[in-house]
C-alpha cells in the first residue's frame, strides 16, 4: 500500500510539472536526462530531451517509466534553475 501511495504521489508531482524543465537520473543508459515534461500517461513521463550524456540522443522525445527514475528535480518559479550544460571538450579544442 505504501508503494502505491508513493508512486501516486510521485506521478502527481511530475504531472504538476508538465511544461517545465526536469533533471533526472536513471540507473539505466543513458543515465541522465534534462528536458521539458511534455506529458504524463499513467506511470510514464513523456520528455522532450534537451541534454543527455550523448549528443546523438538529444532533441528527441523519450518515454520513461517513472519507476525507473532514481532522482529528479523540476524547475519551479520559486526554486533554482537547472543550468545549461555545455560540451566543455569542444570549447577547449577551438
Amino acid at each position: 500500500m505504501i508503494n502505491v501511495e508513493r508512486m501516486n504521489a510521485v506521478v502527481a508531482h511530475i504531472r504538476a510539472g508538465i511544461g517545465r524543465k526536469i533533471f533526472m537520473l536513471t540507473p539505466q543508459f543513458p543515465f541522465m536526462f534534462i528536458g521539458i515534461i511534455d506529458d504524463v500517461i499513467d506511470d510514464v513521463v513523456v520528455l522532450e530531451v534537451e541534454t543527455t550524456h550523448f549528443q546523438q540522443l538529444e532533441n528527441r522525445r523519450w518515454v520513461i517509466h517513472i519507476d525507473q527514475i532514481e532522482v529528479f528535480f523540476i524547475e519551479r518559479d520559486d526554486a533554482p534553475l537547472i543550468p545549461e550544460l555545455k560540451d566543455l571538450d569542444s570549447e577547449n579544442r577551438g
